[in-house]
């Protein structure tokens, strides 16, 4: 029967290091601090600007929407400052379950892993479907009309989006080397549209529109439910308000997917050359240059137009539009089309190393965990992830995940900024070429900052996050407790 102790065991750093050189699971190492940088620029800077800046503008934070992704990006920096520690003192795939299963126990890094494989699948699902539609309406701006049986609002299959999952799925089984090099490129193209969208939209800002740069808060509209309302609401037993200060913390809670993916940077450290100084270098620098672009992006489009006509789909878009720039916007449309490649393509780069270290713990089939005697790629597991990911984007009309996604990141913020004062105290004698400064003050304001964003999500988030955690007890004690490779010898 499962114990206390079982469910608790660790894996020690060194036995994680040392699983990195079995022949079957060697991994090739490949990356550099710059690769690891645009790595994370390939997926931070995705759905988060060029949608989620003018929903949150218009519904939640008006012109202040620059200072919600200032709270989010405070809240992400204590929680990167953690990672950072850990990728480069324990560097083994699997990011935050690895983390946890190295300090906190078995049990906690089933859930986190449960948790990650969540995030990342359905995550990436979405941006595929995201994806089609983009590419469906350049293809109509040139001419090119796809049948509706295979494109649309509500297709038969969404070929598009099977299409390019299935593309993404055969570069990163070909090799690191060769995703890296296709992400730069791609991530070259997207930064060349943001940094337009900032330099060429200054000249269309109207001070007017920035007054008042706080609107003044308002109730929330009529008929809110479990849907709509913050679970911290409920908790204080009243309304929050839309605008005011409170609308910049219930903005930072939405903006927060904008910043989704560095954390999976972490994922990439058994696949770098020089992990202990690169890894602070890829996590830190790719937060660092995304939250500047997202402060000026939401300056110059709040600026461009007013904010409560922001909430549309494609508000970058629109405000060029709106401004008599029409050829703009189909530029700026390319660029949405090259960050939600390279969101789609990070995002199942980490889905599958994550699953790939719960299969090498054997919490997961084994067989999934070897790797291709050529590429050096966990071939089975990333085939697997895309045909999954595929089947989901081309016959499931998924609702916007953003919310669920957000709950789950969150929840593995709390467990790395814990697990980095665990192992501190535990294994004070492991070298560090990165360390967490404030410590231990620094992990507990990340824990207490990211449970405050998960408390202004929506009460129906916590309810589904909650579904699947309790699915992902059932598949543990069912199988992954007497699989483990820690497991009792029977």
């Amino acid at each position: 029967m499962p114990t206390s102790r079982s469910v608790l065991r660790t894996k020690s750093i060194e036995q994680s290091v040392e699983e990195t050189d079995e022949p079957e699971h060697q991994l090739r190492r490949e990356l550099g601090a710059l690769s690891l940088t645009a790595w994370g620029i390939g997926v931070i800077v995705g759905t988060g600007i060029f949608v989620l800046t003018g929903v949150a503008a218009a519904t939640r934070a008006g012109p202040a929407v620059s200072l919600s992704f200032v709270v989010a990006a405070v809240a992400c920096a204590l929680a990167a400052l953690c990672y950072a520690e850990f990728a480069s003192t324990v560097p083994v795939a699997g990011s935050a379950y690895t983390f946890s299963y190295a300090t906190i126990g078995e049990l906690v890094a089933w859930i986190i892993g449960w948790d990650l494989i969540l995030e990342f699948a359905l995550g990436a699902s979405t941006v595929a479907v995201g994806w089609s539609g983009y590419f469906t309406s350049l293809l109509d701006d040139a001419g090119i009309t796809l049948p509706t049986a295979i494109a649309g609002d509500n297709p038969s299959v969404n070929l598009p989006a099977v299409l390019i999952v299935l593309l993404i799925t055969a570069i990163l089984v070909v090799g690191i080397r060769a995703s890296a090099r296709v992400n730069i490129v791609i991530v070259g193209i997207k930064l060349a549209v943001v940094l337009f969208v900032i330099v060429a939209g200054i000249a269309y800002i109207k001070t007017s529109n920035w007054d008042p740069f706080i609107p003044p808060a308002g109730k929330p509209e009529a008929g809110s439910d479990a849907e709509t309302t913050p679970l911290i609401q409920t908790l204080l037993g009243r309304e929050t308000s839309t605008f005011g200060v409170g609308g910049i913390f219930t903005g930072a809670a939405l903006v927060f997917f904008a910043y989704i993916g560095f954390d999976i940077v972490a994922t990439a450290a058994e696949e770098t050359r020089n992990p202990q100084r690169d890894m602070p270098i890829g996590i830190l620098g790719s937060l660092a240059i995304c939250t500047v672009l997202y402060i000026l992006v939401s300056l110059v489009v709040t600026g461009m137009v007013s904010y409560t006509q922001l909430n549309v789909d494609a508000p970058l878009a629109f405000a060029f539009k709106e401004n008599g720039l029409s050829w703009a916007s189909t530029l700026i449309s390319i660029g949405a089309l090259a960050g939600l490649t390279t969101v789609m393509m990070v995002l199942m780069y980490g889905q599958s190393r994550v699953a790939f270290a719960m299969s090498r713990d054997h919490l997961l089939p084994p067989a999934l965990s070897h790797v291709h005697p050529t590429f050096r790629t966990p071939y089975r597991i990333s085939i697997l992830v895309g045909i999954l990911v595929a089947a989901l984007a081309g016959f499931v009309s998924l609702e916007t995940l953003a919310d669920l996604t957000n709950i789950g990141t969150l929840f593995a913020f709390m467990l790395v900024s814990i697990a980095v004062v665990i192992l501190r105290r535990r294994r004070p004698d492991l070298p560090r070429t990165f360390r967490v400064p404030g410590m231990p003050v620094t992990p507990v304001l990340a824990v207490l900052a990211s449970f405050y964003l998960m408390l202004n999500l929506v009460e129906a988030t916590w309810i589904r996050f909650g579904v699947w955690m309790v699915a992902g007890l059932v598949v543990y004690f069912l199988y992954g407790i007497r699989k483990s490779r820690l497991a009792p010898a029977s």
